[in-house]
């Protein structure tokens, strides 16, 4: 009884745990915490999802037992002859298919939403490469520079630096913005990911990807390379920082960018 009461805290406070912050963590259990739109709804679909895949397995399971206790050969020594029931038939038919299109409706929603947003208002291209991440900023002067994994030896855990997480450039956004990202590769298939954004997209040599995102909320968030792309597939992580737009503006300044004329009179009201 202790042993059950002990699984059940931690599991309630690993719930917790996930709620609560972004990344992963001890004994965390569930999706990460979404900061952006997309992620929210994907999150929302998860739990439908749950509810209706729960209802199935129960379902299921006491028409199982139903079977096993009505139609065992104890209690049915004279089994029936039928091969077929045309009002069964239908119903497990038909439940199935009203169940697809309950789901589909949602699913369909999601993936349209998620797709793309035509009114972006600025654009990062993210470049796999074997095995780092390269990105450039096309809106603001063609900033462009390289982002790879800080070794373990250099990780400055008193800064909050992650071990196979942090990088020497991160990419940097600005709150509550919509950002398109351009997904592209230069040697092999890759894939940009950040849990946190609720994206995820193959950059494939030759192609071009597109995606997007609405960070609601400053911070660092952190993805990795979700394709098998070689021996260093592991080690080529993403960061992102999303700060406000004045911090944003500051750090174009300092990498001798510029902001678009429409963008910086809306940042200077």
């Amino acid at each position: 009884m202790r042993l059950f009461l002990a699984a059940l805290v931690v599991f309630f406070a690993g719930i917790a745990a996930v709620w609560a912050e972004t990344g992963a963590h001890p004994w965390g259990i569930g999706l990460q915490e979404g900061v952006t739109p997309v992620k929210e709804m994907i999150g929302s679909f998860h739990h439908e999802l749950m509810w209706i895949m729960t209802a199935i397995v129960v379902l299921v399971l006491l028409l199982l037992a139903y079977v096993a206790l009505r139609f065992n050969r104890k209690a049915n020594p004279k089994p029936s002859k039928n091969a077929h029931n045309t009002l069964i038939e239908i119903i497990w038919t038909a439940i199935p298919a009203l169940i697809l299109i309950v789901i589909a409706v949602p699913s369909f929603r999601l993936l349209y939403f998620s797709d793309k947003d035509p009114a972006a208002e600025m654009t990062v291209k993210a470049i796999g490469r074997q095995w780092y991440w390269s990105y450039e900023y096309p809106d603001h002067g063609g900033i462009a520079f390289d982002s790879t994994m800080i070794p373990d030896d250099q990780i400055d855990t008193a800064k909050g630096q992650k071990r196979l997480l942090e990088v020497d450039n991160r990419v940097v956004i600005p709150v509550n913005t919509s950002v398109r990202f351009l997904v592209t590769a230069s040697d092999v298939i890759h894939s940009f990911a950040v849990p946190a954004f609720g994206i995820k997209k193959d950059a494939i040599p030759g192609r071009i990807n597109e995606t997007w995102t609405k960070v609601e909320k400053e911070g660092v968030y952190y993805g990795q390379c979700s394709e098998l792309c070689g021996p260093g597939h592991a080690f080529m992580p993403i960061a992102v920082e999303v700060v406000s737009k004045e911090k944003f503006a500051a750090w174009i300044k300092q990498k001798g960018g510029v902001m678009p004329q429409k963008t910086a009179a809306v940042i200077k009201e």
